[in-house]
């Protein structure tokens, strides 16, 4: 029964400041996860919320004049609004003032109480009061908190401790023996090394002396609770521990994203919690970077946030759930400008998926009325989609599976190119003004039909919106939500009416800079129907003689292994085949993680004279582009066999 069930969490977010992109990026992704999910025909259930207790609230309630209550409903309101901006739609929106919850979290602190796993004792350490916890000298770096760069102050006062201790061999045991407990394997390798010290007990309380906005203490009045053994907690109560049904069903499935800033609570205090409680650990948890601007952290405290309404009011609902999915390699660090949003907005759904849809449905409307021509086995140039979409889907349901929206997202973009193309050579304009092209015509018109069907499945958890409106160009308005199970070629019933749909991702504009009369002639050529036109082009500059050209020897590679290469933050020793087996060292660390690189071809330049390089012997080296998108690996169309030469 439970694996036919799927339940999703974000963090509950803290209320002492308002909602961000750091905020939206985890929430958007835990609900196309949900929405992939529920194709699959899983119940589903997706919980997020607010974590509204502990010393910031109060500070940040102080600062405006108010009670912490007052504060915490203000900005809990403004994170329950910002949701519906972006298309989510969370089963339950959880606060950690709501009284199912602190009925919750005073069972559980009983409960682990009565296991002889709390303990009264005098402490002495360092505190930082903007993470609201205690550190360990070996936790700072240069004396400082590691998030705040603030010095902790040296408290003593009696407290009571959860024995987190006890669970170490434990802990380290599971993540050991469940590799995928926490992915990336980078977050799954930084919590075992925390593990090989020595584990400290956990302080949860606060004296009523010092903090008295949170949860009293069942066994102890004078205390509260301290706000991250309280928030964890919330996972349990969203769906109805201990008692309730639906609890039952969901624990086992269950599985948590969150930023890499709390990793600690989420891979250490939480699984052992539930250890204690006699529960077993969430099914998986999946950590994911920070965004940045420039070179810093996207951070409240640094007052360098863009919020949920901005980015929906530049780019609209769907297009801004598309860039965060695509612009972020779910575990790494991801660079947000403007400029590269609307540059993947104009490329990628404008120019390439937004003119496929528009082109398409506008043929079939002007060459055959609207009508969806028969089912024809394609013979010509169209041939090649079905053969790409039938290798897109499982490609996909991985990616999908394994949190890489990022590259089920390239995937489907591969396609949509691929059929653009297919529009350029087979020329449908031309095979319209031959009655003898009737027969082609229509294998293609129906190909490219659909080539947006089933593109307009796998396009759904990302972009509902625009999958909705594809979906109802094409006829299909039977179905509130499309199922995985209904991507297979030929479906598409010929009794079907086609309507035209202009403008599914209008251009925005991009400053680069060059007048408005080059931009209104780039925005022409980028849009026209035919697309097999193309602007003259200028002579390029620095011209080599071809002779000097020729003496690269470019090779098609496979990528077999990759790994990081110690103290060498941006290089990584590639395995390729290119056809024999050589190591490469490339500075693309920052950009790519090793395991998304296994299995991936690249164009190598294979003549190089052999370099060293933090003591691994590179032979050869990768070609790439760097632009405001980040970074891009050569690659062809279509797989090559390993060591093929680039002529």
């Amino acid at each position: 029964m439970t694996q036919n069930c799927f339940y999703i969490t974000t963090p509950i977010y803290y209320v002492n400041a308002r909602p961000h992109l750091g905020h939206a990026y985890s929430t958007v992704m835990a609900d196309i996860e949900r929405r992939f999910h529920r194709m699959l025909g899983k119940e589903t259930f997706f919980l997020t919320g607010t974590d509204e207790h502990g010393d910031k609230i109060v500070q940040a309630a102080r600062d405006h004049g108010i009670e912490p209550k007052e504060y915490a409903d203000r900005i809990s309101a403004e994170f329950r609004a910002a949701w519906p901006l972006l298309g989510v739609e969370p089963d339950r929106f959880i606060r950690t003032t709501d009284p199912d919850h602190v009925e919750t979290v005073r069972r559980v602190l009983s409960q682990v109480r009565d296991r002889g796993d709390i303990e009264f004792r005098e402490y002495e350490g360092l505190y930082c009061f903007g993470c609201e916890r205690f550190y360990l000298e070996r936790e700072l770096v240069d004396g400082r908190c590691p998030d705040h760069g603030t010095i902790p102050s040296l408290i003593r006062e009696k407290n009571y401790f959860f024995l987190m201790s006890r669970y170490q061999d434990w802990l380290v045991e599971h993540i050991l023996n469940n590799p995928g407990f926490i992915t990336p394997e980078r977050y799954r390798n930084e919590v075992l090394s925390f593990l090989r010290e020595p584990l400290e007990d956990l302080c949860i309380s606060r004296p009523t002396t010092r903090l008295s906005w949170g949860i009293p203490l069942p066994f102890d009045e004078n205390f509260v609770t301290y706000v991250w053994f309280d928030a964890l907690i919330n996972y349990l109560t969203g769906i109805g521990y201990p008692n309730g049904e639906r609890f039952e069903r969901l624990w086992s499935v269950a599985e948590h994203i969150i930023a890499k800033d709390i990793l600690k609570p989420h891979g250490i205090y939480w699984p052992t919690m539930l250890r204690s409680l006699g529960l077993a650990p969430p099914r998986r948890i999946h950590v994911h970077g920070y965004w940045r601007m420039g070179e810093q952290k996207m951070s409240k405290s640094l007052g360098n946030v863009v919020g949920p309404g901005e980015l929906v009011s530049a780019f609209g609902v769907d297009a801004t759930r598309y860039c965060l999915a695509r612009e972020m390699v779910f575990g790494l660090d991801a660079g947000f400008s403007e400029e590269s949003f609307r540059t993947r907005i104009n490329a990628e759904l404008a120019n390439d998926l937004g003119n496929l849809v528009s082109r398409t449905l506008a043929m079939v409307v002007k060459y055959r009325g609207g009508a969806v021509p028969a089912p024809a086995g394609p013979e010509g140039v169209e041939a090649v989609l079905p053969k790409a979409v039938s290798s897109l889907i499982p490609a996909w349901k991985r990616d999908m599976e394994a949190f890489a929206v990022h590259r089920a997202l390239q995937g489907i973009s591969e396609v949509v190119n691929m059929a653009n193309k297919v529009i350029d050579s087979s020329a449908p304009w031309v095979l319209a003004r031959d009655p003898a092209k009737a027969e082609t015509l229509d294998r293609v018109l129906y190909a490219l039909l659909e080539t947006l069907r089933i593109l307009s499945i796998l396009v759904h958890p990302v972009m509902p919106g625009s999958s909705a409106r594809i979906r109802q160009a094409l006829g299909l308005r039977d179905q509130e939500e499309p199922r995985l199970s209904d991507a297979r070629w030929g479906l598409l019933s010929p009794t079907g009416r086609i309507s035209p749909m202009p403008g599914l991702f209008p251009r925005i504009e991009v400053h680069t800079g060059e007048g408005g009369e080059a931009k209104q002639k780039r925005k022409k050529v980028n849009t026209m129907e035919e697309r097999h036109q193309t602007p003259e082009g200028t002579q390029a500059e620095n011209l080599i003689p071809i002779e000097t050209f020729a003496q690269l020897d470019l090779r098609v590679a496979e990528i077999l292994a990759a790994e990081r290469i110690p103290n060498a933050d941006r290089l990584l020793k590639l395995t390729v085949r290119c056809p024999e087996e050589r190591t490469i060292v490339a500075g693309i660390a920052e950009f790519f993680a090793p395991e998304e690189l296994i299995g991936r071809q690249v164009i190598v330049v294979a003549n190089l004279k052999p370099v060293t390089l933090k003591g691994v012997t590179s032979q050869g080296m990768l070609l790439a582009a760097k632009d405001a998108n980040g970074l891009h690996l050569s690659a062809l169309s279509s797989p090559a066999v390993p060591g093929t030469r680039i002529k």
